[in-house]
């Protein structure tokens, strides 16, 4: 469970900006140390990332290239939250685990992409921490699957749907790749719906290849050999090394060890309380 000290330090400092981020406060972000600060057009991709696959590698160099479509200087984002909505659920690993796996991932792989932290799981509140946070952001387009925009216009999430899509609107936009089966026709239908039509000019459908539109995060979690091909090497090592996503061992004794929760109990040694 040896973690160097350098690695520590730069935990702590990630944790220490978590610490900052309260789900009950009104919405805020904090951009990653190593990233670049948020000005002109921002695309952002928000997920759980738990683990990072390599489709969510592949959307967010495709982001990359949607950029070239934008006029002026355009930055890329994955994003997490604190509170991320549909995925309270799922507690391993640590938030704090996954923002440093992704990074680590995207310094060798993605150097562009920066990453920023959310309080708040709803894109309008996401939007509006960006646009209070960073007021050099002249324009925010948020980068999702299909499956999302069908979550962003279910009235399930909302008080007041109406209210709520207008003042995501009138502060950003979405680009939507395909997703499974659903692709640009499943999109067209969404968005002609009578109490979908005047949102649409808002919503763009993009390209994305059809070989990483079923590769699942939840499917990876479930293990099985196939998560060796959908993962990056350096998630497959995490996955190896520290079991978050597995069983504790039972030993020849009776007794059982769980490698991931001897982890986090390393890790609140030398850091005190983590999340």
């Amino acid at each position: 469970m040896y973690i160097s000290a350098q690695r520590l330090r730069h935990m702590q400092q990630v944790q220490d900006l978590l610490d900052q981020l309260q789900p009950t406060a009104s919405a805020e972000v904090i951009c990653v140390p190593g990233s670049q600060e948020p000005e002109g057009t921002v695309i952002v991709f928000t997920g759980s990332f738990n683990p990072p696959t390599i489709a969510h590698l592949a959307l967010l160099k495709q982001a990359q290239q949607y950029a070239k479509d934008v006029q002026g200087p355009v930055h890329v984002y994955a994003a997490f939250s604190k509170r991320t909505v549909d995925k309270e659920g799922v507690e391993r690993p640590l938030l704090l685990d996954k923002v440093i796996l992704l990074q680590d991932i995207l310094s060798k792989r993605l150097p562009a992409v920066g990453i920023l932290l959310f309080n708040r799981g709803l894109y309008v509140e996401q939007a509006q921490a960006i646009r209070q946070a960073f007021p050099k952001v002249k324009r925010v387009l948020f980068l999702m699957g299909f499956d999302k925009i069908v979550q962003i216009f279910d009235p399930h999430y909302y008080e007041d749907r109406d209210a709520s899509l207008e003042a995501l609107f009138s502060m950003a936009e979405l680009f939507v790749v395909p997703r499974g089966n659903a692709g640009e026709d499943d999109l067209a239908r969404l968005l002609q719906q009578p109490e979908n039509q005047r949102f649409a000019c808002y919503v763009t459908s993009r390209p994305f290849a059809a070989a990483y539109r079923d590769i699942s995060a939840t499917q990876v979690r479930q293990g099985g050999s196939h998560y060796e091909h959908e993962t990056p090497r350096e998630v497959r090592y995490f996955i190896q090394r520290l079991r978050p996503y597995a069983p504790p061992v039972k030993r020849l004794d009776g007794s059982e060890r769980d490698v991931y929760q001897e982890h986090v109990a390393y890790v609140k040694q030398h850091l005190g309380p983590v999340c």
